[in-house]
């Protein structure tokens, strides 16, 4: 009875693997803390849920504590490693309410080296609906947080800010990425394993933010509905010493529920596409138009022909008409003949993805990818979601299921940031939720080099992420034609060259006419570099000044340096190539924006590279073995 009573008194503590993370919950069952290396990162914060149309959770008592320990490694399939450790201590702290309801509730918390996770767990027998959480994250110190103001496209710039300054009217999005006071960790709040829940942002408050789920549509007091009992999305908070460490860490994937069945037919790589640099509106589809492309995808060496809108009878124009009533996904506009453009892309090596909006898919989702199946399609690239409700992540989650079902790629456009569903689908491949190359079409000058390096340390953090690169004409200093036509980029053409290796994207895509590729200095890189990787280290770099990332693909290594808008030259040592001697192929800023000089030496691990980058600039380097 005295141990019983102690414990009910006491904290109950899960301590990371590696002893440097400790997440402790209150015996009531009201608030947390964490602690990384002795400092505290987050204080009493509250915890619980708000169940529509009961009381609140009150008096509750701790009944028992069920511990666990994982070790294990997860294989992976086409995304930023070959493979993830998966090692954490757990705890379900099971509590119950004090009175005659007798009402039941556990707190799942696990402490990785790389975090800590929690969630709630209702127990079946009833349903349950949730109109919304208690969470929060009371953070010490007042820390410097890279943050984005929340819409629901999800397409905004990160900014540096102390939490209390953020404003209280607004939301901020995932994740919120900040420095202890001490500065020694630096940890992103975050989400994982949402599927069955609703999305989330973040709401500031004294001392912190709190977690604000989305209601569900036509129920603005219910967000999330389950048939019998509940799992919580996990809250979820990833930890390092350094910004850029969090990068590799494989926390939100490990978090959601892992892939099953096989999915080795997932074929990862770039992709030829024809929106990003031609008008606006959409031209009138032709079959020379995609025949063209196709040529370019093949000529290039890339798997896939990306068809953006305007295939589609009556598809319409961008956007808030879309899509036209008289839409028809099933059927393609007067000229076009998909089967055989499917046919003429096969006999060049090249796969085709179809651009859809996700209303009319919703409403004929297998009949249409029957379809498309028949026709030999790869993959289909859905849009305008904008929404973070439980029915939005549903249709998420029965979208990937029926595009795995039947072997094709799912890219998610208009869309909210990863949460884990790539390792529970590994064939949905990427998605956008970012404010990516796109805006250069129309907001021109938001896009900045800047910009560009904080994604690294903010929103890809999450997965991949379909910021759309290969933009080549570079170094710009005014937009171009004002309808679009000719999209313009900020940064230079090394900086282009170097987001291959720095944004995780395992269907990436290279945007630009293959009229800008002809002869291009730097293309010679787009058409080698990988999409999907073995390993993942961070080397250097802050989100306020630049990104240096490594990746390997085998023996061979490929490194990627962003900086903003400020010139910098960076020393990148090669202590990871390891034994024997590597050829190693330099692409960096040359004399003007559209300019890389290509260098060639033999190197070991005993060198180092030193790199000039012009403002906005940035490298792509190619470290092969040698014999």
């Amino acid at each position: 009875m005295l141990s019983l009573l102690l414990a009910a008194t006491a904290p109950v503590t899960v301590v990371s693997p590696d002893n440097s993370i400790v997440i402790s919950v209150a015996p009531d069952g009201q608030s947390y803390s964490v602690t990384r290396k002795g400092e505290t990162i987050v204080k009493d914060a509250p915890l619980g849920l708000d169940i529509a149309n009961e009381s609140d959770f009150s008096k509750l008592q701790l009944v028992d504590v069920r511990t666990q320990t994982v070790d294990r490694t997860i294989p992976l399939t086409a995304t930023k490693a070959s493979q993830a450790k998966d090692h954490y201590n757990g705890a379900v702290i099971r509590f119950r309410e004090d009175g005659a309801s007798g009402r039941t509730m556990s707190i799942e918390a696990r402490a990785y080296d790389e975090g800590v996770a929690f969630r709630y767990v209702l127990p079946g027998g009833k349903p349950v609906e949730v109109a919304s959480e208690k969470t929060g994250f009371r953070l010490a110190g007042d820390p410097q947080c890279e943050v984005s103001e929340f819409t629901a496209p999800h397409e905004n710039a990160w900014q540096l800010k102390a939490i209390s300054a953020l404003d209280a009217s607004k939301l901020y999005d995932l994740p919120m990425v900040c420095a202890s006071p001490s500065g020694k960790t630096h940890f992103a709040l975050t989400q994982a394993g949402i599927d069955g829940y609703a999305g989330a942002a973040l709401r500031p408050v004294a001392g912190g933010v709190d977690v604000h789920i989305f209601p569900r549509k036509g129920r603005p007091y219910v967000a999330v509905e389950s048939p019998d009992g509940l799992q919580s999305a996990w809250r979820v908070i990833m930890a390092g010493d350094r910004a850029g460490d969090l990068i590799a860490s494989p926390l939100v994937g490990n978090l959601s529920r892992q892939a099953a069945g096989d999915f080795s037919w997932v074929k990862p790589g770039k992709a030829a596409w024809d929106w990003w640099s031609g008008p606006l509106e959409t031209p009138p589809p032709t079959m020379e138009r995609y025949r063209h492309f196709i040529d370019f995808a093949s000529q290039s060496g890339f798997p896939y022909f990306l068809i953006d809108a305007g295939w589609a009878y009556k598809t319409g124009q961008c956007c808030d008409l879309w899509p036209d009533p008289r839409n028809d996904i099933t059927r393609p506009e007067a000229g076009i003949d998909i089967p055989a453009l499917v046919q003429y892309a096969s006999d060049k090596g090249v796969g085709l993805i179809l651009w859809l909006h996700w209303l009319p898919l919703d409403a004929r989702l297998d009949e249409a990818l029957d379809l498309y199946q028949s026709w030999g399609i790869k993959g289909i690239k859905v849009d305008f979601m904008d929404r973070d409700d439980q029915e939005m992540i549903d249709f998420y989650v029965r979208v990937a299921e029926a595009t795995a079902k039947r072997h094709m790629l799912l890219d998610m456009h208009g869309a909210f940031p990863p949460s884990g569903l790539q390792r529970t689908y590994p064939n949905y491949i990427t998605q956008e939720g970012v404010m990516g190359a796109e805006h250069d079409k129309f907001h021109w000058g938001a896009v900045t080099p800047a910009h560009n390096v904080k994604l690294a340390y903010t929103r890809m953090l999450l997965g991949p992420m379909d910021y759309t690169p290969g933009g080549f004409r570079n170094g710009a200093k005014a937009a171009g034609p004002g309808d679009g036509s000719l999209p313009t980029s900020q940064h230079t053409r090394g900086q282009a060259l170097a987001m291959y290796v720095v944004y995780d994207s395992p269907l990436q895509m290279v945007s630009d006419a293959p009229e800008a590729y002809a002869n291009a200095s730097g293309f010679d890189f787009i058409k080698q570099v990988p999409t999907a990787w073995d390993e993942t280290r961070f080397i250097d770099g802050t989100p306020e000044s630049h990104i240096v990332l490594a990746r390997r693909k085998g023996k061979d290594w490929y490194i990627g340096a962003m900086t903003n808008g400020t010139a910098r030259k960076v020393r990148i040592p090669l202590s990871l190539l390891g034994s024997g001697r590597f050829e190693a192929t330099i692409w960096q800023d040359g004399a003007s924006g559209n300019e890389v000089n290509r260098t060639v030496r033999q190197v070991t691990s005993r060198d180092s590279l030193s790199i000039q980058m012009s403002v906005g600039g940035g490298a792509a380097i190619h470290l092969t073995p040698i014999n």
